[in-house]
């Protein structure tokens, strides 16, 4: 019963409103006093591990978001360096992974959404990654929410889609049909020596906003689908393997899609499992 109206709720709460208060409010600098006290009532409820954050006082942040957007100690999460390996790109625990079934892409049980609208209803963009392998990986509270790459690749096209904001976590997934193809996005298709690979940052209810380290924050507001392209004339977007490529101010879900037989996930990366960023995930065919 809980769970029915948990799901229930976000249907008739205004979502663009409380999570673009909420992110304001992460923002906010000028009660310090204020800030700390929920920073620390954070780290107490949801268990961070602070003493792995370059900054280990809580106190020491300006504000909420500076906190949960915090970097890591260098050496913390070390990256698999070989060739054959793609890695994590987050912290995190995964959702659901394997291959795409046609346009369908599962995600909980009795669910599932549309690989097309997941990439911004553009057939030809989706075309690349029909029967592709996918993993779904869920970033709880009290986890490292900066977003890095599992693979060096060059950037082509970043795609801002407009949606709603439900809440991401397992019960939502469960039980909003579309989930992940019907909330708000940002799709960062890349080329990569393993072929084009797709990583789609989805919002979420109270998600202040998704960052990009080469755009910063991804906010057009015209509720269009908004596309830019990083090729011809514009200077290339080059990352290395484990390099950080974004954030989530306020956690959510990365879906990481990749053409078909082009990756084997490890055997025993299975839904509901812990990952790191930086830890092998799988191998490049």
């Amino acid at each position: 019963m809980f769970n029915k109206l948990f799901v229930l709720s976000q249907y008739i709460t205004p979502q663009l409103a409380v999570s673009r208060l909420a992110g304001r409010l992460a923002d906010y600098d000028r009660t310090p006093a204020l800030k700390n006290r929920v920073v620390r009532w954070f780290i107490g409820r949801y268990g961070v591990n602070m003493s792995e954050a370059a900054e280990s006082n809580p106190e020491a942040y300006p504000s909420f978001n500076a906190f949960f957007t915090r970097a890591l100690k260098p050496g913390v999460r070390p990256v698999d360096s070989r060739d054959s390996v793609l890695v994590s790109p987050v912290d995190g625990a995964i959702s659901q992974l394997g291959q795409v079934t046609g346009d369908r892409v599962f995600q909980a049980k009795g669910q599932s959404f549309s690989l097309t609208e997941l990439l911004g209803g553009d057939e030809q963009r989706a075309a690349e990654f029909a029967e592709g392998e996918f993993a779904t990986i869920y970033l709880s509270p009290k986890d490292y929410h900066r977003i890095h790459m599992p693979l060096a690749g060059k950037l082509r096209e970043m795609v801002y889609i407009p949606g709603k904001l439900f809440s991401v976590n397992p019960v939502t997934a469960e039980n909003v049909p579309n989930l992940f193809a019907r909330n708000e996005r940002v799709a960062c298709i890349f080329d990569t020596d393993a072929g084009p690979m797709a990583m789609v940052l989805v919002g979420a209810m109270i998600v202040g906003s998704v960052e990009t380290t080469w755009s910063g924050v991804v906010a057009p507001g015209t509720g269009l689908i908004t596309s830019t392209r990083y090729d011809g004339d514009q200077p290339d977007i080059q990352f290395e393997k484990g390099q950080e490529m974004g954030r989530f101010r306020l956690g959510s879900t990365v879906v990481l899609m990749m053409p078909k037989g082009s990756v084997t996930w490890n055997e025993d990366e299975v839904p509901e499992k812990t990952v790191r960023m930086g830890e092998a995930f799988g191998t490049i065919a």
